[in-house]
């Protein structure tokens, strides 16, 4: 069966990588909760994923010039803050696994560390689209899987994920094709389609035999659906 991560929780109905986005992917079921971890100027790692608070908060500016403090100051939507990475591990842990890309490069050897300190490294799968972060992943800890993030796919895609040891490749829904799913999987590599949020969207990553669907929408995508 194709396994459905949500996208930074359930992003389609509640706040982004927001606890409330989080909690709501897990009701849905989601095999995967995938988020986008940041440092703040005091090297607090949190949640997000663009560089800047503007788009999913109440503030203005780039995320790493804010203190811990300030950010958990902002509104994140619905009255949400902002998160810690360690929040969501602790909501996770023994209940869900989770896909964390590595939005900010400075947050690599802390996401790693606090997988570790978590004795989480089964559970999780550290994502990027950025090939050296990824080979600097699995020279922090070569045992954490990985995930090499593609929108629409190089000729060189599953080479660069071989480099790096990564176990799954993700392509974009309007780039995804057979061929590159064939091709994956017979370099052992699965291959997750990103975003489907409609049926027809799902529908063509299943007869591309993806191997798993990250959606913002879980109550569309679901186990179902994709049986």
């Amino acid at each position: 069966m194709t396994l459905i991560i949500g996208h930074r929780g359930a992003r389609g109905l509640e706040p982004e990588n927001t606890m409330r986005s989080f909690q709501k992917g897990l009701e849905l079921g989601v095999d995967y909760i995938e988020c986008d971890v940041h440092m703040t100027k005091d090297n607090h790692i949190i949640l997000m994923h663009d560089h800047t608070v503007d788009r999913t908060t109440n503030g203005s500016g780039p995320v790493n010039s804010f203190t811990f403090d300030e950010i958990r100051r902002l509104d994140a939507g619905k009255g949400e803050r902002i998160p810690t990475l360690q929040e969501l591990l602790d909501l996770a842990c023994g209940k869900v696994k989770l896909h964390i890309e590595l939005k900010d490069e400075a947050a690599t050897e802390p996401a790693v560390h606090l997988v570790e300190k978590n004795g989480m490294e089964s559970e999780v799968f550290l994502t990027s689209g950025n090939t050296e972060t990824l080979r600097r992943v699995k020279e922090l800890n070569a045992s954490i899987p990985t995930e090499h993030i593609f929108g629409e796919p190089p000729e060189n895609a599953i080479e660069r994920a071989l480099s790096v040891e990564a176990k799954r490749v993700s392509c974009h829904i309007s780039h995804l094709t057979s061929e590159f799913v064939q091709n994956a999987h017979e370099n052992s590599i699965e291959v997750i389609a990103w975003p489907p949020n409609t049926v027809e969207e799902a529908e063509k990553a299943v007869e591309c035999s993806v191997d798993l669907i990250c959606t913002d929408r879980p109550d569309i995508v679901t186990k179902e659906l994709l049986r």
